[in-house]
């Protein structure tokens, strides 16, 4: 639409070309006790590669998900593409599946004795199954 040619035709280069704030993402990159300096080029290859990342990230949880029944992306869209898909699992931790805090307390309770007793190894197997 509009907005892309205004975007490329506004001044300022290449960076233009990319939606996300290059300073922020030039704050995190240095955020690594490894990098001293970072490169244009590789800032803005970055930047593009996030962005494009966060498309794809969004574009498939969509498709897969209930949210396009309401013309929506929801959060538990993504959280499900984080667990299921196998190229966005490295997010599960990020992404976590929404739960109710009685649920977790309760959850944490159960660890908790289960600790305690630890000869009861066959209840431990059935914890991954309720996958709904």
């Amino acid at each position: 639409g509009g907005k892309m040619a205004a975007r490329l035709s506004g001044g300022g280069g290449e960076n233009r070309l990319v939606s996300l704030p290059l300073s922020r993402i030039r704050v995190i990159m240095k955020s690594s006790p490894e990098v001293s300096s970072i490169n244009q080029d590789a800032l803005f290859l970055t930047a593009k590669a996030t962005e494009l990342f966060v498309q794809y990230l969004a574009t498939y949880s969509y498709k897969h998900g209930r949210g396009k029944e309401k013309g929506a992306l929801t959060y538990s869209d993504l959280s499900h593409t984080a667990e299921e898909c196998e190229t966005f699992q490295f997010l599960a931790d990020i992404l976590p599946k929404k739960i109710l805090a009685s649920k977790y307390l309760k959850m944490l309770e159960k660890e908790k004795r289960d600790g305690e007793v630890g000869e009861d190894e066959d209840e431990e197997e059935d914890d991954d199954e309720d996958e709904s």
